[in-house]
């Protein structure tokens, strides 16, 4: 393309946005007149920048026609283009006045695989019977991940666990404290015993998540405490696969209860002294939410787990 060709369109460019209205009405309405009113714009105005529009692109733009007036064929090509941008421009206009709207925003909300059996489902049901307008966009992630994005702003509010210390760019509120027990296999040595003690876990093989998830981290934190290094001989990303290594009897797993009921071949046993994990929401403390996530988040505190 000619350097001429490109300046010719970068100034077309520039005129052209306040004008896409005008030439979309004028090629429904082939009247100038009709166009001014309906457009609540000076009908001098409207035949300028019609003018500046030939002017400005170098081609011909309409024809008169009496007091009507028709489009060229590049008039028309324009036209059509006009059209599609303005349509794409209302429908992003539209969805950033939804975003703001805390009646028919979107809320992207990350929470852990853990979560997603009962807990979650059952807060997003309750929160849309009061406000079923709101969109959600659902991730589910390890925990560093997780407050990765929502430091990034790829995500509004996570639910995870253990809470991150708060902060200058990171707001947290705990919601509950969830014991942890350890599964076993059926017929494991421990599998009778009303609770267990992580010290007896030693030298035991482990099967857990890999680094960066929170049950990772604070399975590497009790059995330190108990004096020990867990073996893993298998890792991965979702609970329910680790209890199903679990049960088909490739080590044990530190794991918060299985909601119902734990599944066949896999018994939970209580820690003594008790163990638990923090739960809590965290969100972006140096940028505000949008009003349906901030809502959303004040909905969750209010009614907890």
């Amino acid at each position: 393309m000619q350097m001429a060709e490109e300046e010719t369109i970068a100034a077309a460019v520039r005129h052209l946005a306040p004008r896409l209205a005008v030439l979309r009405a004028v090629a429904a309405d082939e009247h100038v007149t009709h166009v001014a009113q309906a457009l609540g714009v000076p009908q001098p105005t409207v035949s300028r920048w019609l003018a500046e529009l030939a002017e400005t692109l170098e081609v011909p733009v309409l024809a008169r026609t009496g007091r009507r007036v028709r489009l060229t064929r590049s008039g028309r090509e324009l036209a059509e283009a006009a059209g599609a941008a303005l349509t794409a421009l209302e429908t992003g206009i539209r969805r950033a006045v939804e975003e703001h709207d805390p009646d028919s925003g979107r809320v992207v909300f990350a929470f852990l695989h853990t979560m997603g059996g009962v807990q979650v489902p059952e807060l997003l049901r309750e929160f849309r019977r009061h406000h079923p307008r709101v969109r959600f966009a659902l991730q589910q992630a390890g925990h560093a991940e997780m407050v990765r994005r929502v430091l990034d702003g790829e995500v509004d509010l996570a639910l995870t666990g253990p809470l991150p210390e708060p902060g200058e760019r990171l707001a947290t509120a705990l919601l509950l404290r969830q014991r942890l027990v350890v599964a076993v296999p059926v017929g494991h040595r421990l599998a009778d015993r009303r609770r267990v003690r992580l010290a007896e876990l030693r030298g035991e093989e482990f099967v857990g998540l890999k680094p960066g998830y929170g049950l990772r981290r604070i399975t590497d934190e009790l059995c330190a405490a108990a004096g020990f290094t867990p073996r893993l001989s298998c890792v991965g990303e979702e609970v329910d696969t680790i209890r199903g290594l679990v049960a088909a009897g490739l080590g044990l797993a530190v794991l918060p209860p299985s909601v119902p009921r734990p599944p066949r071949g896999l018994v939970e046993v209580p820690v003594t002294p008790q163990a638990t994990r923090s739960i809590g929401l965290v969100w972006p403390a140096d940028r505000p939410l949008s009003p349906a996530a901030a809502r959303f988040r004040d909905f969750a505190l209010a009614r907890r787990l």
